[in-house]
């Protein structure tokens, strides 16, 4: 009996020791990817926490994971093919970070996190280890929030957007007069200003996330997971006009404090739901049409 346990002790300090020997790269090179990139993470967590427009960047690293989780028998079945071209990588990733720190640039520092990851797994896994687990690394990219030369270039003409399409809804309702100005609807009492929180850029990138991830787990049909993807946006753009319609019509008729705190918050979180369940009703719409049909999964 004991010569059975002493060779299943040997037997296991056997594989325990193969097991280290084997990944202790991938540690050591993941420690000082971990090293270089906590300053980047630590901002990014706290731009996260205090900016409502990528408050889902919490969100956005767990999905990735939980993919990865799902496909984790089907990633495992995949050969190790590993590539000297994910050293290339990895270390051009670090470069755009070294070039992003000294110009202080977090968009660069960011970015190149994912870039990083990628070249990782090709060094260690292969590319098509990496094909395997493109659409999660990919996903990465939402957590990332946007240049501000490349925001202020989006938020602007969605604010005009917005006001236009609740000025158009007001007029055709004729409850009240009013008169737009840029971003600014004139009502009877108030002016109200369409500002950066009500351009529909935070419902916009939440709702293009949820479709993207929505559609790569609920739908096989490449084309139909684009059109779901671009179909989130006119209803992005549409549901916002609405919250701005129905932010006019409180702030005529009970004052310019339902348009804030509770009241604000609560009409965001329901034009949100709606549109969650717009983004259902569409794809229900395309399964009943274009029922699917036996076919090879474009995972």
């Amino acid at each position: 009996m004991q010569a059975i346990d002493s060779d299943l002790e040997v037997r296991a300090y056997t594989q325990t020791r193969s097991w280290v020997s084997e990944y202790w790269p991938v540690f050591l090179l993941a420690l000082v990817m971990l090293a270089l990139y906590t300053p980047v993470l630590g901002r990014l967590v706290r731009q996260w926490y205090d900016d409502p427009n990528y408050s889902h960047g919490f969100l956005v690293p767990a999905f990735c994971g939980y993919l990865i989780w799902n496909r984790r028998q089907q990633i495992a079945a995949i050969k190790n093919s590993p590539s000297a071209w994910g050293a290339i990588i990895a270390l051009s990733s670090v470069a755009v970070l070294c070039l992003g720190s000294l110009g202080s640039e977090l968009f660069l520092q960011r970015i190149s996190l994912v870039g990083a990851i990628a070249g990782l797994i090709v060094y260690f896994a292969g590319w098509r280890r990496l094909w395997a687990v493109a659409f999660p690394i990919a996903f990465l990219l939402f957590m990332i929030p946007l240049p501000a030369v490349i925001y202020n270039q989006i938020v602007f003409p969605l604010q005009l957007l917005a006001s236009r399409l609740a000025t158009t809804c007001l007029e055709t309702l004729n409850l009240f007069p009013v008169l737009r100005e840029g971003n600014l609807l004139i009502l009877d009492r108030y002016t109200l200003e369409v500002v950066d929180a009500c351009s529909g850029i935070r419902s916009l990138t939440s709702l293009m996330a949820l479709a993207m991830g929505y559609s790569y787990l609920a739908e096989r049909r490449l084309g139909v997971r684009i059109f779901l993807i671009a179909g989130m946006v006119p209803v992005a753009i549409v549901s916002n006009g609405l919250r701005v319609v129905i932010t006019a019509m409180l702030v005529n008729y009970f004052g310019i404090g339902a348009a804030e705190g509770f009241a604000h918050s609560f009409s965001g979180l329901a034009v949100f739901l709606v549109s969650v369940m717009l983004l259902l009703a569409l794809h229900a719409l395309i399964n009943k049409f274009l029922p699917r049909t036996a076919g090879v999964s474009t995972r």
